[in-house]
């Protein structure tokens, strides 16, 4: 950790303690801020709050009172907090700064930054990039939106390894130096337009991932949407990657991913299924090479990573057939993404709670499903989905028994894939639950050696 003396004497307030603003109020104190922190909750029962009073930090719970502001402190905010609370809106009044944590993370971190956002793909990408890293000699820490604090993981990585920070806009927006060394924007949608009030808002607290790299430090940006940034403002250099053409950057050329002519690895290699997943591979395999991580390694890690946990997470496979767990796929949205995935002929087992709503939103993209396995409340109404268009479908009393009954059906080549476009708690506690239930099921099944 760098010995930063930036803040030292200062007088910081973080607003909202949560995870992030516990972590970032015992490093301000570690580095001889004054810090107070304050949340709207009543805090007078919380442990972590207890914890930072017993360092001498004060705590202020219940309400903003805006005369905290009256010391014009730095201030620190919880990402999730909106601008729009009273307090916010005086501060940015009297011209006070406000960050986010991550840009304490960066002031005090003696490694090199991977800087990971965009709409979508980005927890994706992180973790692969982690896991590249893994297979690797090289080593880098996850942080971020990720689910560790940055800051907080920032003290412990040194000079040779790498911080690999996933970020929300939300972070974005309350940054002043921080520079990752290496940025990627996986892709900009429309999203949380409740809070950035518009799309060139938000389109913009992306863009601030690369406002501050330069010429030594590089942009991977996806190429069919290079039109939403201004290249003269970008002093890093810009490396492309595509999934339909030969681009100054990698892509995908004759089935195969290519990067300076090479054909490093044909997609039916990779166990990580689905289009919009290919650019996550490309974007994260670009950072991978840029960070130093041998291409032996980065080839372990796409024939191997199983993505995240009940998102689409490859579990493994018997014989010629690979099985996935789409268990957080509890609406149709979710479902249509995990069956356009597959060009394989496709086992879907499916259904969960009822909400009422039917599902004729799929019939589209049933194209490649050869059997329909369904289960729970809704299971009458996948019934007769898949009957209306004349697929082959049976019926179990749950997901376990659903893989049971893929061993009398079961083709060379069939994908197998719990995708309930459903919620769990008609049978389950959580999605989580229900995807442990089909991973039990499925080693259950395995050959014994």
């Amino acid at each position: 950790m760098l010995n930063y003396t930036g803040l030292k004497g200062k007088k910081v307030l973080v607003i909202g303690l949560a995870k992030s603003g516990y972590e970032c109020a015992k490093l301000l104190h570690l580095l001889g801020a004054d810090v107070t922190v304050n949340d709207g909750k009543d805090l007078s029962h919380d442990a972590h709050a207890h914890d930072l009073e017993t360092m001498g930090i004060k705590v202020v719970s219940g309400a903003h009172p805006l005369a905290l502001l009256d010391e014009s402190p730095i201030i620190f905010k919880n990402p999730g907090i909106p601008y729009s609370i009273s307090i916010l809106e005086e501060a940015e009044k009297r011209g006070l700064k406000i960050l986010t944590e991550v840009e304490l993370s960066y002031l005090i971190s003696e490694a090199p930054i991977i800087g990971i956002t965009g709409t979508n793909g980005k927890t994706t990408v992180t973790s692969l990039i982690g896991d590249m890293f893994s297979k690797s000699r090289e080593t880098g820490h996850l942080a971020g939106n990720i689910g560790y604090v940055a800051s907080k993981v920032a003290q412990d990585v040194r000079a040779d390894e790498y911080l690999v920070t996933e970020l929300s806009s939300f972070q974005l927006l309350g940054i002043e130096k921080y520079r990752p060394h290496i940025a990627i924007i996986t892709n900009i949608y429309s999203a949380h337009l409740d809070y950035h009030g518009d799309l060139e808002n938000y389109q913009n607290a992306k863009k601030r991932i690369f406002e501050n790299q330069t010429e030594r430090d590089y942009l991977i940006f996806n190429y069919h949407q290079r039109h939403l940034i201004d290249t003269s403002k970008v002093k890093s250099k810009i490396i492309y990657f595509s999934t339909q053409q030969p681009v100054d950057g990698i892509y995908v050329e004759n089935n195969y991913i290519v990067y300076k002519g090479i054909n490093l690895i044909h997609l039916d290699d990779i166990v990580l299924p689905g289009e919009h997943n290919l650019e996550n591979i490309l974007a994260a395999m670009m950072a991978a090479i840029l960070a130093g991580i041998s291409i032996t390694a980065i080839i372990q890690s796409l024939t191997t990573f199983s993505g995240i946990e009940h998102r689409l997470q490859y579990i493994g496979n018997n014989k010629t057939n690979k099985y996935y767990n789409d268990s957080k796929a509890t609406n149709t949205l979710a479902t249509q993404f995990a069956l356009n995935s597959f060009k394989q002929p496709i086992i879907w087992l499916c259904g969960g709670l009822d909400r009422g709503n039917q599902f004729d939103e799929l019939i589209p993209y049933m194209t490649n499903v050869r059997v329909m396995i369904t289960f729970g409340e809704t299971q009458n109404k996948f019934v007769k989905l898949g009957e209306s268009q004349g697929k082959y479908v049976l019926t179990a009393k749950d997901v376990a028994e659903a893989v049971d009954l893929v061993q009398g059906i079961i083709e060379p080549n069939d994908v197998v894939l719990l995708s309930p476009a459903c919620a769990s708690w008609d049978q389950y506690d959580t999605f989580e639950q229900r995807g442990e239930v089909f991973i039990n099921a499925f080693r259950k099944h395995l050959p014994s050696h």
